[in-house]
């Protein structure tokens, strides 16, 4: 469902365990990102009318879980800073290819598996905290559902763009890379290291 070809390493959990507030500041910045991203989607193909409306509906949820997550950093007396990013979101941005229309289906296709990766560790992080912080747990297990829709439209967007079967193709090939880039041990904990 999900389009990765690997699974988070359960070391992931551990930076997690030993980093929280990292990981939950990390996770507001992503958010913020992750809106920032489908506005340039929105700005740079708006004349493909069919996707407009739902890269702008994007847009306001992720800015909407952007808030949500700082409400959660507050609750929890942890103040929201700048932090260092990781490379991952960088070096998936880096295989882009440069010319159209195979730029439009690289930038969609990266922001479906980022999507991804972010939907399967909020899985990760539901079932992690299910008997440890409910509040967690919930949280979690209420982002899930939009990370995965959102994947999938981003993979329904970069079919507008070239046929079904080279978006699969490319996103496979996409996903192979995804594996080795969140394989590479980030030293500092957050969402994608």
């Amino acid at each position: 469902m999900l389009s990765l070809a690997s699974d988070t390493n359960q070391r992931w959990l551990e930076q997690v365990d030993h980093h929280l507030a990292d990981i939950l500041i990390d996770h507001a910045h992503c958010e913020k990102k992750a809106a920032g991203c489908a506005m340039n989607l929105l700005f740079a193909y708006v004349d493909k009318t069919e996707i407009v409306g739902e890269l702008s509906e994007i847009v306001r949820e992720e800015l909407e879980h952007f808030l949500l997550v700082l409400d959660l950093l507050k609750r929890r007396s942890i103040p929201f800073r700048r932090l260092t990013p990781s490379q991952y979101g960088q070096q998936l941005n880096a295989l882009v290819r440069k010319f159209e229309p195979d730029r439009a289906v690289d930038r969609l296709l990266v922001a479906c598996l980022i999507e991804a990766r972010s939907c399967e560790r909020f899985a990760m992080l539901k079932d992690h905290f299910l008997h440890r912080d409910s509040e967690l747990a919930e949280f979690y297990g209420s982002l899930f559902e939009s990370e995965a829709r959102h994947h999938t439209t981003y993979v329904r967007m970069a079919k507008l763009f070239q046929p079904e079967e080279k978006v699969k193709a490319r996103l496979k090939e996409l996903a192979i890379e995804e594996a080795k880039i969140i394989a590479d041990v980030y030293p500092l904990p957050r969402m994608h290291s």
